[in-house]
């Protein structure tokens, strides 16, 4: 992900680029303002001239597109030895491209009020831009370079080299960031999803521009990539943006085999020492994949568990029965070669052993007896309803909709996907929960300087 854009170091042209970037913001957020509810939406299959597939939304009300595109590959593809290889490339990709340095290529950006960026996950590398209808040739020239003839400069590699070291040197004092590394080389060890996508200091530091042009030759292609489109387009004229900037990529990506794998089975907690007043804990085991036809009970009972906000058992039992901790929350996380059940719970260390053995003996009890009716028909209350609030906005409908079309769950989900949750029993939630929640498996990891824990 993008770590820090580029400021000129010109006084003037600093002030010029920043009253420019915040003149972009707010007419953006006024034009997004606006955008018409999901209820209106149509979702067309799009397809190029060139054989490239797309969603599309019109959206002609106001005159703003946005763009959502995704590539498979994503961590999992880093090199051995070179972890953090994606992650490097997504604040890579806008630091100048064909004869258009890094500053220059900012400046442009800035010029015609477009955004750009990028971001990598385990699975996946997801690319956006948004931009006004008037300037959409440009912006289109620009993405078109930054995905086909990226620079990668040395001065800004070894500036965002930098950046990223000093990430790392962040992550290694945070709680957070420590437990969930912790949490998937435990879980994980021996497979690429027990690699830090972030690397670390060696890695980072071995890492040159020929790897981050290899990564891109190889992952960046017509074969592996997804795209979204919402806004002031019709289908002829998206055909033609699609040619354009994808359609010199590769037919087919490169990509390195990756195994199915599970969880390991916990055992106790493995702790690690830090001193600090409170102790941050990740707890999970394996979960449901997003194609289990238990998927969607396992989602809707992770929301009474400890999706729901306060609303949730844990943030019940936790903090407003028992004042232990300020937040704990849940969620499920399929993969495209595993999934797990993950949660994180945070207090001080005197209350960590204590919040650890509440989560157990709920989750324990939840896997044994199920929830109730009055929390099944307030859960599919909320989920149901809040729905149409993921798609008020051309972003979050074309990031909705990616994420629809990266997991494969068809162009009619939109419409399904809440009479999916009405349809749920009970006994539905309670064979999910039958299924993943396994508390004895559960993999916990401390950081801080627990009190009353033996760590492996």
């Amino acid at each position: 992900m993008k770590t820090q854009a580029h400021v000129a170091t010109d006084p003037k042209a600093t002030a010029r680029i920043l009253g420019a970037a915040a003149l972009s913001l707010i007419t953006l957020f006024i034009l997004f303002s606006l955008m018409r509810p999901a209820s209106a939406m149509e979702i067309k299959q799009v397809k190029s001239p060139g054989g490239i597939e797309a969603w599309l939304v019109e959206a002609h009300q106001v005159p703003l597109l946005a763009l959502r595109f995704a590539f498979a590959g994503g961590n999992t593809q880093d090199p051995e030895g070179k972890a953090g290889v994606a992650n490097f490339m997504s604040a890579m990709l806008d630091e100048g491209a064909g004869d258009l340095d890094s500053a220059t290529f900012q400046e442009r950006m800035e010029d015609i009020a477009m955004r750009m960026s990028f971001e990598d996950s385990r699975d996946t590398f997801y690319g956006s831009m948004e931009t006004l209808s008037e300037n959409r040739d440009a912006a289109v020239e620009l993405l078109k370079l930054a995905l086909t003839k990226p620079r990668f400069d040395q001065d800004a590699v070894d500036r965002i080299r930098r950046q990223l070291m000093a990430n790392l040197a962040y992550e290694a004092k945070s709680p957070d960031r420590l437990a969930s590394r912790t949490w998937y080389e435990t879980a994980f060890k021996g497979h690429a999803y027990g690699v830090s996508p972030t690397g670390d200091e060696k890695s980072i530091a071995a890492i040159t521009r020929d790897d981050l042009e290899a990564f891109r030759k190889n992952n960046f292609a017509k074969s592996n990539l997804k795209v979204v489109a919402v806004g002031d387009i019709d289908e002829a004229t998206l055909g033609k943006f699609l040619d354009e900037v994808f359609g010199a990529l590769p037919e087919k990506a490169n990509l390195a085999p990756v195994a199915d794998v599970q969880p390991v089975n916990g055992n106790g907690y493995k702790v690690v020492e830090m001193d600090v007043p409170q102790s941050v804990a990740m707890f999970g085991m394996g979960g449901l994949k997003r194609k289990d036809p238990d998927f969607m009970a396992g989602f809707v009972l992770n929301h009474i568990i400890g999706g729901g906000g306060f609303s949730a058992i844990l943030m019940e039992e936790v903090r407003e029965k028992r004042g232990l901790a300020y937040s704990v929350y849940s969620y499920l996380s399929p993969m495209d070669h595993s999934s797990i059940y993950l949660g994180s719970v945070a207090t001080k260390n005197e209350s960590i052993a204590e919040s650890l053995e509440i989560i157990r003996k709920e989750l324990s009890r939840i896997a044994k007896d199920g929830v109730s009716e009055d929390d099944l028909k307030n859960a599919k209350s909320y989920l149901t309803g809040s729905y149409a609030l993921r798609f008020d906005t051309n972003t979050k409908i074309a990031s909705q909709l990616l994420g629809i079309l990266v997991e494969d769950m068809g162009i009619d989900y939109v419409t399904k996907r809440n009479a999916q949750v009405e349809a749920l029993t009970v006994d539905d939630l309670k064979k999910a929960a039958a299924r993943f929640l396994k508390p004895d498996d559960m993999i916990v990891v401390v950081v801080g300087k627990p009190n009353g824990l033996k760590g492996l």
